[in-house]
């Protein structure tokens, strides 16, 4: 098996050649599906972008595991699976903004080993090694120096199902009072790369996937964001927390508090 900076090397090349043919998709013309939802959309570009992944990474190494959002899965003999979202922020590429990215984290035995989240609007390529820092075009990124919580720009992100939309929109309501503000940009990916770089304090969510957070997460963790899924566990589907460490014990104590991470079904929907 290839060092994990070849390995690296590969997702890089695999998450260029995706972006870019979305960038010169997204003057129009692709064909939009739904999903689970009406809000929940694809494209025929998310799944050729995903189909190019994935023919890079199964070039380098046939033996390697893959789990694509868009349905490509491939199982193979090598202990490196690749978690892989062609185009995070659907939404945004189909209304022609620019919030959408190219994710793709590789994993050893459950365990993040490096991440790529390449942002074809801003030509932006993060990227991240366990243990070996985390990157913005070759240079290292690290958090936002944040001393004060009442100033921190917060970002988070919403579920499809609307019953757990409820609960968000009431955790949003009672958090605003003791930050700066809240964003919300529509890509998990990049809203954790955006921690790692400064330009935000602190992002969470509720629901996602691997293929969302993995590769976004631990570049967040390496260039210095405590990241985990609230209950000082590794982010997970069920929730993902990613904070400068200045501000971290009070607004990781708000969220709990506002039990962030248990979204509530309204008696509507549960019966």
């Amino acid at each position: 098996m290839k060092d994990l900076s070849q390995l690296l090397k590969v997702a890089v090349t695999a998450a260029h050649d995706a972006g870019r043919y979305a960038q010169e998709m997204s003057a129009g013309g692709f064909v939009v599906d739904n999903k689970t939802d009406a809000a929940n959309l694809v494209t025929d570009v998310d799944r050729e972008c995903e189909r190019r992944i994935v023919e890079h990474l199964l070039a380098d190494d046939p033996t390697a595991n893959i789990i694509g959002e868009e349905g490509a899965d491939h199982s193979g003999s090598s202990p490196v699976t690749w978690h892989i979202d062609p185009i995070d922020g659907t939404s945004n590429y189909v209304y022609g903004q620019p919030g959408y990215c190219v994710s793709i984290a590789a994993s050893m035995g459950g365990v993040p080993t490096l991440g790529v989240v390449f942002d074809p609007s801003h030509s932006e390529t993060f990227t991240a090694i366990t243990g070996q820092g985390a990157f913005r075009n070759n240079e290292a990124i690290s958090v936002r120096k944040t001393n004060e919580l009442l100033g921190a720009i917060v970002a988070t992100g919403f579920a499809y199902d609307r019953s757990i939309r409820f609960h968000q929109g009431t955790v949003i309501r009672d958090l605003l009072a003791h930050i700066g503000n809240i964003r919300r940009f529509g890509a998990a990916a990049l809203d954790l790369c955006w921690v790692g770089c400064g330009r935000l304090d602190a992002y969470y969510e509720i629901g996602l996937n691997s293929w969302d957070y993995m590769a976004g997460a631990l570049i967040a963790s390496e260039a210095g964001a405590i990241v985990d899924d609230l209950r000082n566990g590794p982010p997970t589907s069920t929730f993902t927390f990613a904070s400068t460490p200045s501000i971290e014990p009070q607004l990781r104590q708000l969220l709990v508090d506002l039990n962030a991470d248990i979204p509530l079904v309204s008696k509507k929907s549960a019966s």
